[in-house]
């Protein structure tokens, strides 16, 4: 036997603290499912699609599930922190387990420079007079140090971020219901159930133009994942990871369908526009006291909640890639209390030229930085999809244990979703907008094909390491 069939209560703890409790991963995953995408991108997608818009984040929230459950059936077999890379490495090869590794790290990095941004670009609302860039930097440096501090703060703080998420949106979902049962509020007299309906139709604008929202609505989707990564700092992932994605479904249906049902049937979906929050735009016509001060509070909340996720995954996968011999050694100390201080302070370091971006870069380069963390997202969910087809291979041959936690109909979800992120891949292709995170991605993927040339040509051990090694046949 060898350590590949280490149950999950002996699973390594890599040095990391096991610090997160039940209570913070099951907030960690809820966070991670409502983000900016939610709040912010939505309006932009809603007059792309209209109403059909519900349909389009129920389909990708369904692909979600499948990825979420792949991934869980993987970690319950073997918990690691920077799962997606050590899976990828074990079952696909050294080569993409340091592409994800190194990819999943981009991702975050371009996301915090825009989520820091949009955070100081909400300050706004509230001290016009402070400039963008202090608030920035303010914010990233309290994140940095409370990242710093210990896992058991990041994930306190991102179980405050997420409850404020939360309240927000099963606020605006009571407050929809009663005006459409009740008629109350100055959006009594238009509220109705048949606005999903009455204005042109379902589908607006054609079943095209709501399909090409789908990459849209899987940016909304980015950092579900995250609990992934909290695998090897968690109590008891063998209890808490399956509790987190298996409430994945509901809380979809809830905060994303559930709230984007009830915000076009109180307003009509003409009313939307790109740049244009839903939340803020359903509460002004409820006629709700100081409700886009409220909304922007919780903006401001999503997007800090993504940055300090950013911060925690990206100094993780950096470890993980060091461990590996495919990033400098340095990354692989941790500090006194437990956290990679190194890999998350070059990080943030990453994270702060989006400070200096936002001088000299114009506004629509961020909308580009998001399609680009969209287009890693869309790797890293591939990778794991590939890697729990291999995996369940191996485990049907007899080759490596099967998980407490198996992902539902084996393998055939896990294939259904790579041919969705496939045909959202060739959305993004077809739009001329985003296709530039495409030529981005081809200059990203050149520059980890020199990197691994020359690693090969100094460490060719490490080019050949597939991680956790196989059993011999069971049985």
């Amino acid at each position: 036997m060898t350590s590949a069939q280490v149950d999950t209560e002996k699973a390594p703890e890599e040095g990391y603290e096991r610090g997160l409790n039940s209570r913070q991963v099951q907030m960690i995953a809820i966070g991670g499912a409502i983000g900016v995408g939610l709040f912010l991108g939505a309006g932009a997608n809603i007059a792309k699609a209209g109403p059909s818009i519900i349909l389009m984040y129920a389909l990708a929230g369904v692909i979600i599930f499948f990825i979420m459950r792949a991934l869980g059936e993987l970690l319950l077999y073997r918990p690691v922190s920077g799962s997606f890379a050590e899976y990828s490495r074990e079952f696909l090869g050294p080569f993409f387990g340091y592409f994800t590794g190194w990819t999943y790290w981009l991702m975050w990095v371009v996301t915090g420079m825009a989520e820091l941004t949009a955070a100081a670009i909400y300050i706004h609302y509230w001290f016009p007079q402070i400039p963008q860039w202090v608030s920035a930097l303010v914010f990233l440096v309290v994140l940095f140090l409370a990242n710093l501090i210990s896992v058991k703060l990041f994930g306190e703080i991102e179980f405050w971020f997420s409850m404020v998420k939360v309240t927000a949106i099963i606020g605006m979902i009571v407050i929809g219901l009663g005006v459409l049962t009740l008629g109350f509020s100055q959006a009594g007299d238009t509220a109705a159930v048949s606005n999903l309906w009455a204005f042109d139709g379902f589908f607006p604008k054609g079943i095209g133009s709501s399909l090409m929202t789908l990459q849209g609505v899987m940016f909304a989707y980015l950092a579900v994942e995250l609990v992934g990564v909290t695998a090897g700092e968690s109590e008891n992932p063998e209890k808490t990871l399956p509790k987190a994605i298996n409430t994945l479904p509901w809380r979809i249906a809830l905060f994303y369908v559930g709230a984007l049902t009830v915000i076009l049937a109180v307003v009509k979906w003409t009313e939307f526009a790109e740049g244009v929050s839903p939340f803020v735009k359903a509460f002004a016509v409820i006629g709700i006291p100081a409700g886009a001060g409220i909304v922007n509070f919780v903006v401001l909340t999503a997007a800090l909640s993504s940055c300090n996720s950013g911060m925690y995954s990206t100094g993780r996968m950096l470890r993980t890639l060091a461990d590996n011999g495919e990033a400098p050694r340095v990354f692989s100390r941790l500090s006194s209390t437990k956290t990679p201080a190194i890999g998350i302070g070059i990080s943030v370091i990453f994270m702060g030229i989006g400070v200096v971006l936002n001088y000299v870069v114009p506004e629509k380069a961020f909308g580009y930085v998001t399609s680009i963390a969209t287009a890693a997202g869309i790797w890293t969910w591939l990778m794991i999809l590939i890697s729990h087809v291999l995996y369940r291979r191996k485990v049907v041959a007899g080759h490596l244990p099967a998980s407490s936690f198996p992902a539902p109909g084996g393998s055939v979800c896990s294939y259904i979703a790579i041919a969705f992120l496939l045909f959202v891949t060739g959305l993004i292709a077809y739009d001329a907008d985003s296709r530039v995170c495409l030529y981005v991605m081809a200059g990203w993927a050149a520059a980890l094909g020199i990197g691994w040339a020359v690693l090969k040509s100094r460490n060719p051990e490490v080019t050949e390491r597939r991680g956790e090694p196989e059993m011999e046949k069971i049985g």
